[in-house]
């Protein structure tokens, strides 16, 4: 099931751009009834392996922008390790948790279709300090719920710098490296990550990556995102409920 789960989720994020640790975490709660550390914990190791051939990929073709980079660690890095700690701490109160990755999973969700149906608007160029902060918001959640990098990370670069498109994509990919370094790093010397299930879902996930590397070819991508977005809309909402219950 584990390795299922892992290949599905691959393929999904090869068509549709959706980060791994927005899947991955709601996924590992709601159909395997992994406790909530453990489920952030191991989304993020998971989400922070895949990432890494497309990292390598955009640095080699020059499409990360340092300086951008920079100022993005310098928020989120520290925020990260304080998300991750916040969850360890409150990890008894489950209820809360899955309210606060629900809402995550919301706004993700909400971001992406955003970007997907808003194409055009003209971003404004931010100071650095309000870039520092944006990624300390999303160190902070992503720490806490393995979410955000991707829509979050995406979103804050395009409204507030004028960097291209691809280099947008290639410096968010490397800032959730980082997070995902950090925070699964923490989340693992605490004993919050499940080995046998973060290997489980790395097999799934190589064999998903390139059947997903093939499919993109064939799928448009388009309505496969709005219907996975659409899906994760369902899924936020029904954590939310759990927690409010």
């Amino acid at each position: 099931m584990e390795v299922l789960i892992g290949f599905f989720i691959a393929v999904a994020i090869g068509l549709s751009g959706v980060g791994g640790g927005t899947l991955t975490a709601p996924v590992l709660l709601l159909f395997l009834d992994v406790p909530v550390e453990i489920a952030v914990g191991t989304a993020l190791l998971y989400a922070f392996f895949a990432k890494i051939p497309a990292g390598l990929v955009y640095l080699r073709q020059g499409q990360v922008d340092g300086r951008t980079l920079g100022y993005l660690l310098l928020g989120g890095l520290p925020a990260a390790a304080v998300g991750s700690l916040a969850l360890s701490a409150l990890k008894s109160e489950r209820d809360l948790v899955l309210l606060v990755i629900g809402v995550t999973v919301l706004i993700c969700a909400l971001a992406n279709l955003y970007l997907t149906l808003h194409k055009d608007f003209r971003p404004r160029v931010l100071h650095p300090v309000w870039l520092v902060l944006g990624a300390a918001f999303i160190g902070v959640e992503m720490g806490f719920s393995s979410a955000g990098a991707g829509a979050l990370g995406t979103l804050l670069l395009l409204s507030g710098t004028r960097l291209s498109p691809k280099t947008v994509v290639g410096t968010d990919i490397w800032f959730g490296l980082g997070l995902g370094l950090v925070g699964g790093g923490l989340h693992a010397a605490l004993g919050q990550v499940d080995p046998i299930l973060l290997l489980k879902l790395g097999l799934g996930g190589l064999l998903g990556s390139w059947s997903g590397a093939f499919l993109a070819q064939y799928i448009a991508q388009r309505p496969f995102r709005l219907g996975l977005l659409c899906w994760l809309l369902f899924i936020g909402s029904h954590l939310v409920l759990k927690g409010v219950r």
